[in-house]
């Protein structure tokens, strides 16, 4: 069967904040711009997944009148708390020692799925094409090698490659330029990175692993608007992370740790490390008596502006956190995805203005070089590689660069790809983990389950291994297998005979909840993360 073809003035893929304001802002422009949007997400949010205390910075221009229209922004940020914990006791830091890039004022807690859907009715408004359970499997391009729109996959596909009774080819849809905006590690981008060579001029990106949970408390528990985050305790000093705890309205917590995907020891598991988080005296006590409602994870890049990559090509431009834009110092990326994909729908308008197709967006990495953005990355800039350094050294010299220097030191930081970083299981002490209580600690089956993960089981994997032999030729002969702590879903284990022989790797792809952390932290880069059956996933309600 051949694949169908839709044209349209600009395709983007991905229907995250970055990519439904660029939508919403080429609509704006010019009301007769076609927009066409694709999402694998089975619905507008179902996998967007942060924290979040958002900036409204940004969307202030972009919907200035966004309060008037009920955005779900209606928690204020009331308090920050800034804390260091040890295995048992605590120490706040005072908010006048904090740097500005810890201050909340101003902001909002938020649930950025929310957030996306009610930016999805905005972009239907103006007449953008929104087209959630579309997974783009393919880059298109034309026969002078730019980028000429993307393929969406095949469904009804067997396991064995074979096609079912319910098989539909992809669909090609074509544009004159398309912005990629997938998210942190996006597959399609990362083909696109190669393709044009984007990063001969950046530092490798480097990544952390985010993982969230919700939860009801007890209102004498909560404390609406508060904004807490912690370093230390569960993580050693050498490894960069930090957990956060957020006071949503009616009595809702989101809570989480985010870890550096840099770690050494193979033996750390990120999911282990979250969990025990959470049994720390101080923290328990917000949560007795609560109950988990939500469960997620995602990576997040966080290498800074020495990682981003150059953001044009003949035929599009990475945006969002395609493009790496998180301000990592300010744990916040919402704000600049909405802003980066304002700045490439304007550069894509004044293209199509002048009968320009298939050409670089220029004027997009002009404009943001020219933007609060770019200053607020500069400033932040060695925040990442400084606390890779560990917990005391970076500490001290990011603030030093912060408040002494004011992000304007006379040295930028450079940084390693994660993958690299990982020690040999023979040099490292195996970390054992209590098991969990059910009540306020859980393992990861329990957990997939919160975050209504499904995945059509008689399809080919979507976690695909470039040599089959490396994952116990290699990792589990030098690594002790890290790809079974690593991943937060469950998805790899090392399975053996009656005899305990014979080992052998089974992926659990039905598990994956898109985080894209085995891409990221395989030590030999040999598994490649593909978008499964679009509408597929994780279907986060509230994340």
């Amino acid at each position: 069967m051949q694949r169908e073809a839709m044209e349209f003035d600009v395709l983007i893929v991905g229907g995250g904040p970055a990519g439904l304001s660029a939508a919403i802002r080429l609509k704006q422009i010019n009301p007769g711009i076609s927009v066409c949007l694709i999402e694998k997400g089975a619905e507008i949010g179902a996998h967007i997944l942060s924290g979040a205390v958002m900036d409204p910075r940004a969307l202030n221009e972009l919907i200035p009148d966004w309060q008037e229209k009920d955005a779900p922004l209606d928690t204020p940020v009331s308090r920050d708390r800034f804390t260091f914990l040890t295995p048992k006791g605590s120490v706040d830091v005072p908010n006048f020692l904090l740097p500005s890039c810890f201050q909340n004022h101003g902001n909002y807690i938020i649930s950025l799925g929310l957030v996306c859907r009610w930016l999805a009715t905005q972009a239907e408004a103006l007449g953008v094409d929104l087209f959630p359970g579309f997974a783009g499997a393919e880059v298109l391009y034309d026969e002078h090698g730019a980028v000429r729109g993307v393929a969406t996959g095949d469904m009804g596909v067997k396991r064995t490659g074979e096609h079912s009774a319910a098989y539909q080819p992809g669909m090609e849809l074509l544009a004159k330029y398309t912005l990629f905006a997938e998210g942190c590690r996006g597959h399609l981008g990362k083909e696109i990175e190669a393709c044009f060579n984007l990063r001969a001029k950046s530092d490798p990106q480097t990544y952390a692993l985010g993982i969230k949970e919700l939860w009801e408390v007890p209102a004498s528990q909560h404390e609406k608007g508060l904004v807490m985050h912690t370093a230390g305790w569960p993580l050693t000093r050498d490894t960069y992370g930090g957990g956060f705890i957020y006071h949503l309205a009616e009595n809702q917590v989101a809570i989480g740790l985010v870890v550096g995907l840099g770690y050494s020891n193979p033996y750390l598991s990120p999911f282990e490390e979250m969990q025990r988080m959470k049994t720390h005296p101080h923290i328990a006590a917000m949560l007795e008596g609560g109950k988990r409602i939500a469960y997620g994870a995602r990576a997040l890049a966080a290498g800074g502006l020495q990682s981003m990559p150059r953001l044009d090509f003949p035929g599009g431009a990475l945006i969002g956190d395609d493009a790496g834009l998180l301000v990592a110092s300010r744990i916040k990326g919402s704000h600049a995805a909405i802003k980066s994909g304002m700045l490439a729908a304007q550069a894509a308008a004044v293209a199509l203005a002048a009968n320009r197709a298939h050409d670089e967006l220029t004027a997009y990495p002009e404009a943001l070089r020219a933007s609060w953005l770019y200053d607020e990355l500069h400033t932040a800039r060695n925040f990442k590689p400084w606390m890779a350094k560990g917990l005391i050294t970076g500490s001290l010299m990011f603030g030093i660069d912060q408040v002494l220097l004011r992000g304007k030191a006379p040295w930028t930081l450079h940084n390693t790809s994660d993958h690299t970083k990982l020690k040999l299981a023979a040099d490292c002490a195996p970390i054992i983990y209590p098991k969990p209580d059910g009540v306020l600690t859980f393992d990861r089956l329990s957990s997939v389950f919160l975050s209504n993960t499904n995945h059509e089981e008689d399809q080919p994997c979507h976690l695909q291994l470039k040599n089959a032999d490396v994952p116990i030729n290699t990792n589990l002969a030098l690594y002790d297998a890290p790809e079974q702590r690593y991943c937060p879903a469950g998805v790899y284990e090392i399975v053996r005979d009656a005899s305990g022989a014979n080992p052998h790797l089974q992926i659990n792809a039905q598990n994956c909840v898109h985080c894209k952390t085995c891409d990221i932290k395989d030590p030999t880069q040999n598994i490649n993360w593909v978008a499964p059956q679009g509408g597929e996933g994780p279907i986060y309600q509230q994340m």
